[in-house]
């Protein structure tokens, strides 16, 4: 019998690294209101899009009182801190469009905020941790899903927001075969190791069929000349090539990607477990969008990269069975990238075609778009990467993952 300190239990017990057994990464059921003396900040949160689109949020902000994070209990409250001053620094930021940035984040926001990102390790800065894993909620008792902050894009957004959440949600059984695996490698044991491996593939396919539905839910238009600009960074973008100076923080700007699929933790754990190694270049973007993760998933990743060799274990195995599940699951993981470069194709370059012709309608309630269509980041992420050159490069090293018979 295994001791509870044994290496395999303590390696990867999910709950260590503050990950769910129903909702993996996700924050498991987020509180969706702070306590009374934050109201000030939930009243803003909550009017975002209204304020945004009459150019009013800017001086709603400079009215707002300074509060203090040290009345915030517990991570769940910080985490809808987090994601309440992320929403309301983006709408700030970008109200005017990428041609009306500011050079200073006011103090009464700045303040918290950095206080508030420091506690939980996060940057200062709306991320993919606050955008999909720590802003849903169930509308209603059978379930329906709904966003708890929102910004402009009306029907799209919640879509955007909601259909990532689906991928993530799909990759749950997914992150529970890498442990199982890890432990079968360990013991080890081959059969569990190949049903680990048929449960990695499985759910790798699956968080592609979620991905599909991004079509029903987002317009392309409104995502690309209404949404866009608001998950934009203050790094290694053109608009705000100095950074951001936050008031009372720091005298000198600072500068932090905005958020990115390449911040979500699901596919470094896949890319961990397999061996999947990509070019030196995309590699350093990756590792750097890792510091975007909270502290507990990114230990995650790298007890993941501490373990037992996945790949030269099934080499050394001889094992045909496990090399064609090995291989099935780098084969998912690839046509999984693929498939996100069409998405991006659709919703960045054939979207900003369009917007360039002048032929995007806006639909979809989405309300005014914010000034013209964005340029400064055409060929690159909101996190910064140059799009499609990054995407292809790293679907690429995946394929060249298998392993050859």
């Amino acid at each position: 019998m295994e001791t509870a300190n044994s290496p395999e239990e303590t390696l990867l017990a999910l709950t260590r690294f503050q990950l769910s057994e129903e909702y993996g990464f996700l924050l498991p059921n987020p509180l969706t209101e702070l306590p009374a003396p934050y109201g000030p900040w939930m009243e803003i949160a909550h009017d975002l899009p209204r304020l945004i689109a009459s150019h009013r949020l800017r001086s709603q902000v400079h009215q707002m009182p300074q509060l203090s994070a040290r009345h915030l209990r517990g991570r769940e409250e910080l985490h809808l801190a987090h994601l309440v001053l992320s929403f309301i620094t983006m709408g700030y930021l970008w109200q005017e469009g990428e041609e009306g940035t500011v050079k200073v984040l006011p103090r009464n926001l700045a303040v918290p905020f950095w206080e508030i990102s420091q506690a939980l390790g996060l940057p200062p800065i709306l991320s993919h941790a606050d955008f999909v894993l720590a802003n849903w909620r169930r509308k209603n008792p059978s379930g329906n899903l709904d966003t708890i902050i929102s910004l402009p894009g009306g029907q799209s957004l919640r879509g955007f927001i909601l259909v990532t959440f689906l991928v993530e949600k799909a990759a749950v059984p997914g992150i529970k075969a890498i442990v199982q695996a890890i432990r079968a490698i360990l013991r080890p044991d081959e059969e569990a190791l190949h049903n680990a491996l048929q449960k990695l593939a499985e759910a790798i396919g699956d968080m592609s069929k979620a991905l599909k539905r991004m079509h029903d839910y987002v317009d392309p238009a409104v995502f690309y000349a209404v949404i866009r600009i608001f998950l934009s960074g203050w790094k290694d973008n053109p608009a705000m090539p100095e950074g951001l100076v936050y008031e009372g923080v720091s005298e000198e700007p600072m500068a932090y990607s905005g958020g990115s699929a390449a911040q979500s933790t699901v596919l470094h754990a896949f890319d961990e477990l397999l061996g999947i190694r990509h070019s030196e270049e995309s590699t350093a973007f990756l590792h750097r969008m890792r510091d975007y993760m909270p502290p507990p998933h990114r230990a995650f990743v790298e007890e993941i990269h501490r373990a037992p060799s996945l790949k030269q274990h099934v080499l050394s195995s001889g094992d045909a069975r496990l090399r064609t599940a090995f291989n099935q699951c780098v084969s998912a993981l690839a046509d999984f990238r693929s498939y996100h470069i069409t998405i991006v194709t659709k919703y960045i370059t054939v979207a900003a075609a369009k917007a360039k012709a002048g032929q995007a309608e806006m639909g979809d309630g989405a309300g005014p778009s914010v000034g013209k269509p964005p340029s400064a980041l055409e060929a690159k992420g909101t996190g910064g990467s140059h799009i499609f050159s990054f995407l292809k490069s790293v679907r690429d090293s995946t394929r060249e993952g298998m392993i050859s018979a």
